[in-house]
């Protein structure tokens, strides 16, 4: 949309990545999935990651699952290009039951503000779909919308595949917004113990190489 032109680039920019960075289906995806921690279950992540521009950021994202089917997310994120920090708080929902050979369905949505002076709050909301099949991997699609602070609204959108490979998992993976060029992503995970994953992505945007390396600790 034209009028996306006249926005602060910090601002869109931030949006954007924290959508990204938020509504993920476990690192090293940035695309969510439609699944949630168990009650009582959580994890931490911890990732670095190189953007376009480029820029470069350090994040921290804690999920607990509340009760069943509800999942509470935040994240702290820092621009160490910029000197930009940019939090964010996120509820995300299962809709229908999980499925080992079918799809189900969730919905997540959140707030998130960057510490840039008169940035105000991003509002944002994702419908997510995850579809598996046995022997054969997982798809997970999103189609969400962000309502930026001057109240401009930019859609986003993601899919992804990932399928297991003896002790890693694997995905490919595109997301794209409004007004942006997408990304297109690879990726691998793998458990070091029962409770501590390490991952990494490569991916494009822009003609830009971009990756991350991260780690995530399960309780």
């Amino acid at each position: 949309m034209s009028n996306a032109k006249v926005l602060p680039a910090a601002v869109l920019a931030s949006a954007c990545l924290l959508l990204a960075n938020l509504c993920h289906a476990g690192r090293p995806l940035a695309v969510d999935d439609a699944n949630v921690n168990d009650a009582g279950a959580g994890h931490v992540e911890v990732f670095y990651q190189r953007l376009a521009g480029p820029v470069h950021t350090t994040t921290v994202s804690p999920a607990y699952g509340v009760r069943e089917g509800l999942e509470i997310a935040g994240l702290f994120n820092r621009d160490n290009t910029s000197d930009t920090n940019t939090s964010a708080i996120q509820a995300k929902v299962r809709l229908t039951a999980p499925q080992t050979q079918g799809c189900n369905l969730a919905a997540s949505f959140g707030l998130s503000q960057p510490n840039v002076p008169g940035a105000g709050f991003s509002k944002f909301a994702n419908g997510l779909a995850t579809c598996n099949r046995m022997g054969v991997g997982s798809l997970h699609v999103n189609l969400g919308l962000i309502n930026l602070p001057t109240g401009i609204n930019t859609g986003v959108w993601g899919l992804a595949f990932e399928r297991e490979f003896g002790p890693a998992t694997g995905h490919i993976e595109v997301l794209g917004a409004e007004n942006q060029l997408p990304t297109l992503q690879l990726g691998v995970r793998t458990l070091l113990t029962r409770s501590v994953q390490l991952d990494a992505t490569l991916g494009s945007q822009q003609g830009e190489t971009l990756y991350s390396f991260g780690l995530k600790f399960l309780f």
